[in-house]
């Protein structure tokens, strides 16, 4: 398989959520583990597609895939088990009456403030300092007031979005630090956040399509068989991030959804470094069927994954994942090699290059 490898490194940057966070309504939820806009738009050309095809991101994460298509005017479908990506997929694909938007917003920031005792998680509690803290509490609990579903999902998503750029948490791989600065008042942020987003919506150029996103599991998805013309997507990595951990505090501030079962996460399942076991392909190859079996003939399929570094050794998740696609019935057209980086230990030792591809397969 390694003869279908194929360097693209000017898509590099494309394969990261970094371009993103420069992007009117993408960069709502800050989801480190995506890709961008533009690698959307690369594939969308790239296959060819038009506006009457679906395409089907059965790992939505922020819901780049389904944005980019609503703006290209083609449909799409999105899947997470994660409920905030299910959440901030589905507020940032829904169409808004801006213009109420912005009575509720007066509303909402006139209202005098009154503190509230809640139960709060340490980290929560250690990522605020207390003004901040207790105005995020009491500002979630005006906003569940709103009647409108469409108004308040906008209002909480716009509270996540100002209280984690004012906070003291950050994301280190699948770790969240604390690094203590000075930050504004969360009022002015959350009212400066409200206004820039509802100022996105006006100008957001979007197309005539339909968005459809779901929570679901990808190696079980409520799809009929050969219905997908295309799929854009990115699965978690092999590396066993425990993204309920890691998004803990924007989950909080969303008013706690329901958290699914660990085991409901791709490549959670035995203890690898006790079995030496590697869940994550049972896992992918599941994946992989259900996709197949969702594909029209014809139908491509863009899968963007990381190799990972395991007990000592390297292993390259692109090209078993192409031999399990190939197995099934895909045809591999090309792995595309989009970014490499150095496997380590202990954080400085250098043991090897691990690859990010995107690879490309045809039913």
């Amino acid at each position: 398989m390694e003869f279908k490898l194929e360097e693209k490194p000017e898509w590099g940057e494309l394969a990261t959520f970094v371009p993103n966070k420069k992007d009117p309504v993408y960069n709502w939820f800050y989801y480190k583990e995506g890709f961008s806009r533009e690698l959307v738009f690369k594939v969308v050309e790239m296959f060819g597609l038009t506006q009457n095809a679906l395409v089907l991101d059965p790992f939505c994460g922020s819901g780049t895939t389904l944005l980019a298509c609503k703006q290209l005017g083609i449909n799409s479908v999105g899947f997470d088990v994660l409920p905030i990506s299910v959440f901030s997929s589905t507020v940032k694909t829904r169409d808004y009456d801006t213009e109420a938007l912005r009575e509720h917003a007066k509303t909402l920031l006139r209202t005098k403030f009154r503190r509230f005792d809640f139960d709060v998680p340490s980290i929560v509690r250690r990522a605020f300092n207390k003004y901040a803290l207790e105005d995020t509490i009491f500002f979630r609990h005006e906003i569940n007031k709103i009647e409108d579903e469409k108004a308040r999902d906008f209002f909480l998503l716009s509270l996540m979005n100002a209280a984690m750029k004012i906070s003291y948490a950050w994301k280190d791989g699948a770790v969240i630090k604390i690094r203590k600065k000075h930050t504004p008042p969360l009022r002015k942020f959350f009212n400066r956040t409200i206004y820039k987003m509802i100022s996105e919506l006006d100008n957001f150029q979007k197309g005539e399509c339909e968005t459809i996103v779901n929570q679901c599991d990808a190696r079980r998805m409520n799809l009929d068989d050969n219905s997908v013309d295309a799929v854009i997507t990115s699965p978690p990595y092999l590396n066993q991030i425990d993204y309920i951990k890691v998004y803990e505090i924007e989950n909080f501030i969303l008013g706690g959804l329901p958290k699914p079962p660990i085991r409901s996460f791709v490549g959670f399942g035995e203890d690898i470094e006790v079995t030496n076991k590697l869940p994550y392909f049972d896992d992918m190859n599941m994946v992989l069927k259900e996709l197949h079996r969702v594909c029209k003939p014809g139908a491509n399929v863009a899968i963007v994954v990381g190799n990972g570094y395991i007990n000592r050794e390297i292993i390259e998740s692109d090209i078993r994942i192409a031999e399990l696609a190939e197995s099934i019935g895909f045809t591999v057209e090309k792995i595309y090699v989009l970014n490499k980086r150095f496997a380590l230990e202990e954080r400085t030792k250098k043991k090897g290059i691990l690859r990010e591809s995107m690879i490309v397969l045809k039913k």
